[in-house]
């Protein structure tokens, strides 16, 4: 959660400074930003993706 407020606000604040502020290691954050997405991260887009999918064309847009 932390890492990923940080990745919205980059171009916001300093990355590092908000790694200080934040208790999280620059390096953590390079950690979290090199890992691949899990598997309920992927199960949630595809379930995303077919919810816009189905309200697109309930809606007939």
């Amino acid at each position: 959660m932390r890492f990923r407020f940080i990745e919205e606000h980059c171009h916001i604040f300093s990355t590092k400074q908000m790694c200080k502020v934040m208790d999280v290691s620059p390096r953590g954050l390079r950690a979290f930003r090199s890992r691949p997405a899990s598997r309920r991260q992927r199960t949630d887009l595809v379930v995303l993706a077919h919810i816009k999918e189905q309200s697109c064309l309930s809606l007939g847009s």
